[in-house]
């Protein structure tokens, strides 16, 4: 499953996103604009703009509308990475170095404040009082969850319903962002306008949990930077969990998070989900929020968009199977 042919339906309108993405680094101020450059460049998966699009395709499509609040997702998903390298003091995303590894942590966070504060005014563009709440209140909901990470670093303690809300808060909130603006900014009925957003909030918890399985069985050239990333920052995930659950006695993530032989130990719990049936049962994890996922598409109107929407759940959970 491609996703240049999922996003079929609204192929033409992201390159308009790209090409916005790329002009926002354009500013009289000419170290801000080499710092904006330098965090717009990547060529990400563009799928939070893509979901805002592809739900505003259902009714009335009016891309003068949409198109800012596309850009504002992307805007600020990229905002919360450079403040994730930042508090992570991560030096490589997408395999180049971080804003705060080139210029410093303090201007990254700065960098960051500019971002979100350059998607809040785009998200304003759309002259939609709904969307620049659902975009104000996704932006607090970020910010707890960061904070909750924060605090739960390297607590052993945690649960599966920890784990889900954290998740929930950082990631799964933008993606239901994106698509409740979308169908918002579409005049979509209401009872569609929360389909559509559960819809996003499933996915973007499928999303997740494959990145957090991807940070143990993928490459450091496949992820753009160092696997065990989440251990190395005493966060625990739903691999980690389960490793915890099924070796409860001498068990390297324990040791760890006391601050023993850390790269040694992340090296160990590696191999040893990787040589487990952990990543298997995380997938079939995955696989049941995708499927709640499409569920909530079930009564929306048939056609291309749709379909679309529905192979990007199967897109999320094939990744690197």
């Amino acid at each position: 499953m491609q996703l240049n042919t999922i996003y079929e339906p609204v192929r033409e309108d992201l390159v308009k996103v790209e090409q916005w993405l790329k002009s926002e680094s354009r500013v009289d101020f000419l170290w801000l604009s080499m710092l904006l450059s330098h965090s717009m460049e990547g060529g990400g998966k563009q799928i939070r703009p893509a979901l805002t699009l592809l739900c505003g395709k259902f009714y009335k499509y009016d891309i003068e509308r949409l198109l800012p609040m596309a850009v504002a997702t992307e805007v600020m998903h990229l905002a919360t990475l450079v403040h994730d390298d930042a508090i992570d003091k991560s030096s490589v995303r997408h395999g180049r170095p971080t804003v705060n590894k080139l210029w410093g942590t303090e201007r990254a966070v700065l960098l960051g404040d500019y971002m979100f504060a350059e998607a809040g005014y785009l998200t304003t563009t759309t002259k939609n009082l709904r969307a620049t709440q659902i975009f104000t209140t996704t932006l607090k909901t970020i910010s707890t969850g960061e904070l909750n990470q924060s605090f739960s670093a390297f607590n052993i303690e945690q649960t599966r319903e920890n784990y889900l809300q954290r998740i929930s808060y950082k990631t799964a909130s933008l993606f239901a962002m994106a698509s409740e603006a979308g169908a918002t900014l579409s005049d979509a009925p209401e009872e569609a306008i929360q389909l559509l957003r559960e819809y996003g909030h499933n996915m973007g918890i499928a999303f997740q949990i494959v990145d957090d399985i991807l940070d143990f069985i993928g490459t450091e050239e496949e992820m753009g930077k160092p696997i065990g990333s989440d251990l190395s920052q005493g966060t625990l995930t739903l691999p980690s969990m389960l490793l915890l659950e099924r070796q409860p006695e001498d068990n390297p993530i324990r040791e760890l998070f006391q601050g023993h032989n850390v790269r040694e130990n992340i090296k160990r719990a590696i191999e040893l989900v990787r040589n487990s049936n952990i990543v298997d049962e995380c997938y079939a994890y995955a696989t049941e929020y995708c499927d709640k996922a499409r569920q909530q598409l079930q009564t929306l109107p048939e056609g291309r968009t749709k379909k679309s929407l529905e192979d990007l759940t199967v897109f999320v959970v094939s990744r690197k199977r």
